[in-house]
């Protein structure tokens, strides 16, 4: 397994993907190239512990963190209400 280099804003993101309901794990995958046990391992190694068991418990099984089975549409990683992102910031609505 080769070693992926990852900066601290790399690491953000990655933490609010893995938080995300409706981000499945092969998006951060596709995207930073960690399977779901390095992002696992990444969330515990980053998290206070309390706050690792709170996502531990809220991920285990969900479906939306699986795209094998989800029922979202392939490729949708996105609310259709959330415009373009840019810096880790959602642009406000009209």
């Amino acid at each position: 397994m080769k070693k992926v280099i990852l900066s601290e804003q790399d690491i953000d993101r990655i933490i609010e993907m893995a938080w995300e309901d409706r981000t499945p794990f092969d998006a951060i995958l596709d995207q930073f190239g960690l399977k779901e046990q390095e992002v696992i391992e990444l969330m515990r190694k980053e998290m206070k512990r309390s706050s690792w068991k709170m996502w531990r418990e809220r991920v285990q099984g969900r479906a939306t963190k699986h795209r094998v089975k989800s029922t979202i549409l392939k490729g949708r990683f996105k609310c259709d209400l959330q415009r373009s992102i840019s810096m880790n910031k959602i642009s406000k609505r009209k």
